[in-house]
């Protein structure tokens, strides 16, 4: 082994300072985190739905068997209703 070429590949695999760009600014670089609006909109949702009440399974089950059986009614003016009132507010 010829130790004259070792002292030459540990110079260029040695522990070096970390080399600075050029190009880089001088101020020092900053981590930041933007959400998405997605995401946004998912933690208002997660905020609203902690403050419910659970889900009442009993009339969940309820309703779906009336679905399923033809049964479920529900009337057009309540629809319009409630379409009325989210539309004007």
């Amino acid at each position: 082994m010829r130790i004259d070429s070792y002292m030459a590949v540990n110079q260029v695999y040695g522990p070096n300072a970390t080399k600075r760009s050029p190009y880089a600014s001088s101020a020092s670089p900053r981590d930041a985190v933007e959400i998405s609006d997605f995401g946004n909109a998912y933690q208002v949702a997660k905020k609203a739905a902690q403050g419910q009440e659970p889900v009442r399974e009993d009339k969940v089950a309820e309703i779906k068997s009336q679905i399923e059986n033809g049964t479920y009614n529900v009337p057009l003016s309540a629809v319009a209703e409630k379409m009325a009132a989210q539309l004007l507010g």
